[in-house]
């Protein structure tokens, strides 16, 4: 399940060219403070996937809300008796 969060969530990633500094910029829409940037796109989405990986075990250790991706919850819920 967490794979696959996080495969569709590097799904919904955007990213462009910072032509001036000759880099690319890459963040996905909905996860605060996760982005990454490299000389190359392929750089730069392996940054992305590693600040999405990192934000994710710190959310969850924190019991702080994830956004849902297509469905997928990784939230906790405590269910009450």
């Amino acid at each position: 399940m967490l794979t696959e969060y996080i495969q569709k969530a590097m799904e919904l990633a955007h990213y462009e060219i910072i032509e001036d500094e000759g880099t690319y910029w890459g963040e996905i829409p909905n996860f605060q403070g996760v982005w990454g940037r490299a000389k190359n796109l392929e750089k730069c989405r392996e940054e992305l996937r590693e600040a999405l990986e990192e934000w994710i075990v710190f959310r969850l250790k924190n019991n702080l809300e994830l956004p849902v991706v297509e469905g997928i919850n990784l939230n906790i819920v405590e269910h009450v008796p």
